[in-house]
């Protein structure tokens, strides 16, 4: 192992720019921390019932690029605002 010594200002100073950064980190997933809550968003089962359409039909609207979707591990994720957008495009 390897002991390195620093001055104590030298360390404060870098203590302090670290302080920084991760308040500004913090503020940034804070801003974009309620854009991204999972719990505004809906899953493959809100939508089949929404849309009233089978597990399949949904699969291939995703296939198509018709309906926008985030995919964490293996669960699929849509928007409320982009299953509006294909209800609004499929009313005649």
């Amino acid at each position: 192992m390897e002991i390195v010594n620093i001055e104590a200002g030298t360390f404060e100073a870098m203590m302090e720019r670290f302080e920084a950064f991760t308040q500004k980190v913090e503020s940034l997933c804070g801003q974009h921390h309620k854009d991204k809550m999972l719990k505004d968003w809906l899953d493959n089962q809100d939508v089949c019932l929404i849309l009233n359409i089978s597990p399949r039909t949904l699969q291939t609207l995703r296939d198509t690029g018709k309906l926008a979707y985030t995919q964490i591990h293996r669960k699929m994720y849509y928007k409320p605002e982009d299953v509006e957008k294909v209800i609004n495009s499929l009313k005649p």
